[in-house]
């Protein structure tokens, strides 16, 4: 049982425990929301309500996610912080992954006339599939950066969740083109759709489960300190025998309270989402902003790719009737324009292998402005270029501007949460108040052991996997004092800040609000996209938006901070 134990709790097998999630959600993201368009259109939905269908999940996440992110922060129970929410948005990706292929048989259950409730069921799976599944994103990452807060040891996590993402991307892209009706599951797991997303699930709910093994911050170590702040309030003692009555009575109590209390906490939706967007540090603001730009580019590219292969280098006309030439060269076109992305894919793989590598050679700054560069570069070359083989190639090398999206944004913001009084020191988190008042305390007396830390910047206990220099055992009063191997502020300090310190920022919350940069950068060009192509009679209106949204990214790009030189530069 020992060894079982040890076997999971090893660094590396952690690592691909958690990012084999990573996995399970982009093939299920992937083949879904690219088997699911045909599926509409068969059902008899118009193509203008369709790309509306697929809008609802980017548009309920960006309500959602900072929500999520916030209370996944302030979240506390025996199962950690972050996998409670993961399982609850893993809950509703597998009960889409049911409702989309069975929309049909679940209709006839409810009504005769079963093709307006196929078509909602087909809706209600669809936009829960779409919004549980890069939702879930969110407390991924976080739970990513709680168990590997040391910079090299994040880039390294980050750069393998980017590998995983793409691995993910390249598998589902395939499993929708294989024949599932003509093969030997086919007996088992039925037609074509069934066949298909029965696989989906069965792969997923593997990944789930690996989660299980997954070791988040215990009990113990969140309870550290004997504090009302850093532990759960103890259990109240049972009431004595004589109170059963009372309980009797209060249990007849109407449900109007609890009716009321409902609605007040709707009401307090919009400005605790005001709060939460407008209330944004200032480095998180700049690499937000910078994010979106260049997810928004990479989106337009990504979003309209196919179709601009099929219309502008092949000539086709995709409404054409089945059978003509000019469907024909269309479909061919698309066919290329899969192929490019899957190259794309395949190029983000490779980058993500060596992105860490390219770090520790060139720095972060370097890696994370060439990839932005790069990509309105290769925008171009595709607006210029009229052979399908260096459009294609074009493609294919956007996968090192999707790769370092993937990894350097989330570890620049996990080094602002580990460097906390350096650069969020405006937001130190309620349990760093506490904490710092505990110190005042003489001789520690409740004082930690030297192999227990106190809750990291973040708000979550020491780091499972830290580096040497981290894991050291010093005396107790200065582990409680540096959770980090470099302790550039000292208690005094910490302390005198105390009145004039924001309300505390957990690190779900800023990977939350950089995750919103990617379900807007989906929403805004499906919104505004078509207009400009109408206007322009012509699809390179895609790859020439993609490219000058890309020259934007780069100014913006040039504004992110990435060292403490960066704060004085740019007075932040």
């Amino acid at each position: 049982m020992a060894q079982s134990s040890t076997l999971f709790h090893g660094r590396r097998t952690q690592l691909l425990l958690v990012n084999s999630l990573t996995f399970g959600l982009e093939v299920c993201l992937a083949a879904g929301i690219t088997y699911v368009p045909p599926l509409l259109l068969e059902v008899g939905v118009e193509e203008k309500f369709m790309t509306m269908v697929l809008g609802i999940g980017p548009v309920l996440g960006l309500v959602f996610v900072p929500l999520i992110g916030s209370a996944s922060d302030h979240w506390h129970s025996s199962y950690g912080r972050r996998r409670p929410f993961i399982w609850m948005l893993c809950l509703g990706v597998l009960l889409s992954l049911f409702v989309i292929p069975h929309a049909s048989s679940l209709a006839s259950l409810f009504a005769l006339h079963t093709r307006p409730l196929e078509i909602a069921f087909l809706i209600l799976g669809i936009g829960l599939l779409d919004f549980c599944g890069q939702v879930c994103f969110t407390p991924l990452e976080a739970l990513l950066s709680d168990l590997f807060q040391e910079p090299d040891n994040c880039r390294q996590a980050f750069s393998l969740y980017a590998f995983m993402i793409s691995l993910g991307g390249c598998i589902g892209y395939l499993l929708p083109a294989i024949d599932w009706g003509g093969s030997f599951l086919a007996p088992y797991l039925g037609g074509q759709e069934t066949c298909l997303f029965s696989l989906l699930t069965i792969i997923f709910l593997g990944c789930v489960l690996a989660t299980l093994f997954v070791t988040e911050e215990s009990a113990a170590q969140v309870d550290v300190l004997d504090g009302p702040v850093l532990k759960d309030a103890p259990p109240k003692p049972p009431p004595p025998a004589c109170c059963s009555c009372q309980l009797s009575s209060s249990s007849c109590v109407p449900q109007a309270r609890h009716t009321v209390q409902a609605l007040r906490n709707l009401c307090t939706l919009l400005p605790r989402l005001h709060s939460l967007y407008c209330r944004i540090p200032k480095v998180i603001r700049r690499l937000f902003v910078a994010e979106l730009c260049s997810w928004m580019a990479l989106m337009t590219f990504m979003l309209f790719y196919t179709d601009f292969v099929g219309e502008g280098l092949y000539h086709g006309v995709p409404r054409a009737k089945p059978g003509t030439d000019a469907r024909r060269h269309y479909d061919e076109g698309v066919r290329m324009g899969s192929l490019g992305l899957f190259l794309q894919c395949v190029t983000s793989i490779f980058f993500s292998t060596i992105m860490d590598r390219m770090v520790k050679q060139f720095g972060t700054r370097a890696v994370y402005l060439a990839s932005v560069v790069f990509f309105p570069v290769a925008a171009f070359v595709m607006c210029l270029s009229h052979s399908v083989v260096v459009v294609t190639i074009s493609a294919a090398l956007t996968g090192f501007t999707f790769s370092a999206l993937q990894i350097l944004p989330y570890t620049l913001a996990s080094l602002y949460h580990h460097e906390k009084q350096v650069f969020l020191h405006k937001y130190k988190s309620k349990e760093e108040e506490d904490t710092a008042l505990l110190d005042k305390k003489p001789a520690f007396s409740k004082g930690l052991l030297p192999s227990q830390k106190l809750p990291y910047q973040n708000g979550h206990a020491g780091s499972l996997f830290s580096s040497s220099s981290s894991s050291s055992s010093p005396p107790a009063a200065s582990s409680a004092l540096c959770v980090s191997s470099s302790c550039d502020v000292s208690l005094m300090m910490m302390v005198g800040e105390s009145d004039s310190v924001a309300p505390g920022r957990g690190i779900c919350l800023d990977l939350a609000i950089l995750d919103s940069a990617f379900l807007l950068s989906q929403v805004v060009p499906s919104l505004f996209m078509g207009s400009i192509v109408q206007f322009t009679q012509s699809v390179t209106a895609y790859m020439v938006s993609a490219a000058g949204l890309g020259l934007v990214a780069i100014y913006f790009a040039t504004k992110v901070v990435f060292d403490k030189s960066d704060m004085a530069k740019y007075s932040v």
